[in-house]
Parts: structure tokens; sequence; C-alpha cells
């Protein structure tokens, strides 16, 4: 029982290192996201729902998959943070911890790209990652509840 553990812990660790650095290569260098060229000035936006309601209103003209990618891109990119933070980190494993985790996470994201000029800091960027965190987290709780029930069924 207890080598189980210290497997899991060192898997879920060396998952969790993965996910850091596959999720910086996106939000930092990849071509796809156009993030290997640093723009002429800094671009922020401060106002809450500006940028989704900017690409949900130019759905016709921005295209589907560029919604998609902003809007759910934004969300799923988070989902495995909320995931593997709780496991992790024992000690700490409650949703406020997580969603602030989460949210200082997306929040050292944006501030970088920002003082990179790669990307947008972007309020929008910062709800979404935290949102997609505490979906992680509640993927976390029902994997949890399941694999308990088992365990006391058998």
């Amino acid at each position: 029982m207890i080598g189980n553990v210290r497997r899991l812990k060192i898997l879920s660790r060396s998952l969790f290192v993965l996910y850091l650095f596959v999720a910086i290569y996106f939000l930092f260098f990849s071509e796809a996201m156009g993030r290997t060229v640093a723009s002429q000035g800094y671009r922020y936006n401060l106002v809450l729902f500006k940028e989704i309601n900017r690409f949900l209103s130019n759905v016709g003209t921005l295209g589907l998959y560029a919604v998609v990618l902003n809007i759910a891109g934004n969300i799923l990119v988070f989902i495995p943070f909320g995931l593997l933070v709780p496991v992790i980190s024992i000690q700490k494993r409650g949703f406020l911890f997580v969603a602030f985790m989460a949210f200082g996470f997306s929040l050292l994201v944006e501030a970088v790209q920002l003082i990179l000029k790669i990307g947008c800091f972007d309020v929008d960027d910062l709800l979404m990652n935290t949102i997609g965190g505490c979906i992680g987290y509640l993927i976390f709780l029902v994997y949890r509840k399941i694999s308990y029930r088992r365990k006391t069924a058998g």
C-alpha cells in the first residue's frame, strides 16, 4: 500500500512538471499560438468580459476555430493544473487553495506575457484559467469519491 502511494506521488509530480513544460511552451513559444514574435508595444485588457464578448460577437469574422481556441483553450489548459495540485499537495487540498494557485499561476503567465510583449495581458484569461483550475479540482474530487467508494465496497 505504501509503495503504491509513493509511486502515485512520483507519477503525479512527474506529470505536473511535464504539464508545466507543455503549458509554458504553448503560452510563450508556440508559433501556432503566435508567440514567437514580440509585439511593438504592451498589449493588455483590464475590462472583464471585453475579449470574451469581442470573440463571441465576431465569430463570423474570426472563425469558430479562433473563438473556441481562445475561450475553451484558456479553460482547458488549466484543468490539469487544478487536477494535479491537490494530488501533489496532500496538506493543501482545499478548493480555495487550488483556485488561488490557479489564479496565481495564471497571473504570473499573463504578467510575463506583458513584460516580454508576447501575447496580451488579459483579465478574461485570468478568469477562464482560474475556472479551468477549478474544473480540474472538481474532477479530482469526483475521482477521489469514486476511488473511496471502490475501496470501501471491495
